[in-house]
């Protein structure tokens, strides 16, 4: 409420917290006193997805996509690393209107360059290829490339590409992936439903119907343990992403 009104006249504050309370907790706030204003504040969740860790279910936010992309007004951005991080809270506190940023708490691999391009609404291709397109979001995208290049070996062409803002989704990167690869995989350290995977699952059911894998949690809550452990064990590591690769690709033909 304080963020609203700090925006309302004319701040442009940031409010931070584990994901599970901002915005889990705070929702109906954010939904009514800063998105319905279209208030200029900017959310960013720590702690999200399940590599979290040790803290478990209770901290581990792999819903807040879901719940943030739903709201009208609001901008939902998921970088892929700390370079890519930086970019996003600039650009966020350069645009009018909510955003919300989802941070992890885990050190993760820098993948990305200062060159490399960012802007809100525009997914960035990473690696190319022509059999298969990769559309992962969040550290994830990290898995994503290892599991490109695994295929690499098997002589499969895989493209990969960094959906880092979730709404507004790029479609047209999104299509023209389908267009060309006439397979996807979706990657993402949150619920297959109401997330990255499910909104790529509506624009191709509208526009070009493509067969489509899905890599993320399955209906469940999150649980304890170390942060690559509980990524193997939510089925999100490399290997998962390649068989997940080779099953799209079965369903191609």
């Amino acid at each position: 409420v304080i963020a609203a009104g700090l925006a309302l006249a004319g701040k442009v504050p940031w409010t931070s917290s584990y994901a599970v309370f901002s915005p889990g907790r705070s929702w109906e706030q954010v939904r009514t006193n800063m998105a319905l204003n279209v208030a200029n504040v900017k959310i960013a969740g720590a702690h999200s997805g399940v590599s979290v860790g040790p803290d478990g279910a209770t901290h581990q936010a792999i819903e807040d996509i879901a719940i943030m992309r739903v709201i009208p007004n609001m901008t939902v951005i998921a970088p892929a690393d700390m370079i890519e991080t930086k970019k996003a809270v600039i650009a966020a506190s350069k645009m009018q209107g909510p955003v919300y940023v989802r941070f992890a708490r885990e050190k993760s691999p820098v993948f990305t360059t200062e060159e490399t391009p960012f802007e809100i609404g525009k997914a960035v291709t990473l690696w190319d290829g022509t059999d298969v397109a990769i559309i992962a979001c969040g550290p994830l995208v990290h898995n994503a490339l290892l599991a490109a290049g695994e295929l690499a070996k098997k002589k499969i062409s895989a493209r990969v590409i960094n959906m880092h803002t979730i709404k507004p989704l790029d479609e047209e990167a999104i299509l023209k992936a389908a267009q060309e690869c006439g397979a996807i995989v979706t990657v993402e350290e949150h619920q297959i439903s109401g997330g990255l995977g499910g909104a790529v699952c509506e624009v191709l059911a509208e526009q070009f119907p493509t067969p489509v894998e899905r890599i993320g949690v399955r209906d469940r809550f999150g649980e304890s343990g170390e942060p690559n452990e509980l990524i193997e064990a939510f089925g999100m590591g490399v290997s998962h992403i390649t068989e997940a690769v080779l099953k799209v690709l079965a369903r191609k033909h």
